[in-house]
């Protein structure tokens, strides 16, 4: 029995996790390290911070797509089926009237629209962030801990040829007080 992981194929992922005393400092840092050719970035912070979207190059978010989805699924749906029901199904001719009265339907129709949005917009979010994730190698860091308290974050995903030294000079030249760099261990 082998006392490693050799046989396993397991390759170890490397981060640098550098910790930054300011948001501004992690704002600037970040720019800087994609502009310096780090593409796998993330930042952690314990409030949001304006601006870190675009200088971790994300572009436009998905959800509100999602919703309007949801939202014109859920109105299609619900108008389809009580139209279905009133005209084709079981017809029910009262006085005369006419078998579907689109006003009527409105309300019904609203409400599957907001129902099937909000849906979509907490299972999109969920799939989208790859939640829920009760593991990631950054928390193996000792200092990381501090993350959602009053620290200002910035991991790094270095690819398996980068150098780890240049990319901790890299951080630590941009202003962060602190820069580690950690293996995922196998689980």
């Amino acid at each position: 029995m082998s006392a490693g992981h050799e046989e396993s194929g397991f390759v170890a992922r490397r981060f640098i996790v550098a910790e930054f005393a300011t948001p501004e400092a992690l704002l600037a840092g970040t720019q800087k390290m994609r502009e310096s050719g780090h593409t796998n970035l993330d930042t952690h912070t314990p409030m949001p911070i304006h601006g870190l979207e675009k200088a971790l190059g994300l572009g436009r978010p998905k959800i509100p797509t999602i919703v309007l989805g949801g939202a014109i699924a859920g109105a299609v749906i619900a108008y389809s089926l009580i139209y279905f029901c009133n005209v084709i199904d079981f017809p029910i001719n009262v006085g005369g009237r006419p078998l579907h009265g689109p006003p009527a339907n409105i309300p019904i129709t609203f409400e599957l629209a907001v129902l099937m949005a909000g849906t979509s917009s907490f299972f999109g979010f969920f799939t989208l962030a790859k939640l829920p994730k009760p593991y990631h190698p950054v928390f193996e860091s000792g200092a990381f801990q501090r993350a959602s308290v009053d620290g200002y974050f910035l991991s790094v995903e270095l690819p398996v040829d980068a150098n780890a030294d240049k990319a901790l000079s890299d951080v630590r030249n941009l202003g962060a007080v602190g820069a580690e760099l950690v293996l995922e261990s196998e689980r």
